[in-house]
């Protein structure tokens, strides 16, 4: 699996990576939090939270803006 997306860098491809893991964390932990908030408990609030990766909108995630003064 060491093939690149076809004109888009190692670097590039690692970047995406990460800003997609540290999507699914925020989304998973906001979700599970809110879970918690609502009277939830521990089983519910990690579905909510596995169902907040599911999703979670990667193509806009990639496509869209990269700082938050952007959004």
């Amino acid at each position: 699996m060491s093939e690149q997306l076809t004109g888009v860098s190692m670097s590039d491809q690692i970047r995406m990576a990460e800003k997609v893991r540290d999507a699914c964390l925020q989304a998973a932990l906001k979700a599970y939090e809110d879970a918690g908030i609502s009277g939830l408990c521990a089983e519910g609030r990690w579905e909510i939270a596995v169902q907040a990766i599911r999703t979670l909108d990667v193509q806009g995630l990639l496509t869209g803006a990269d700082t938050a003064t952007e959004r």
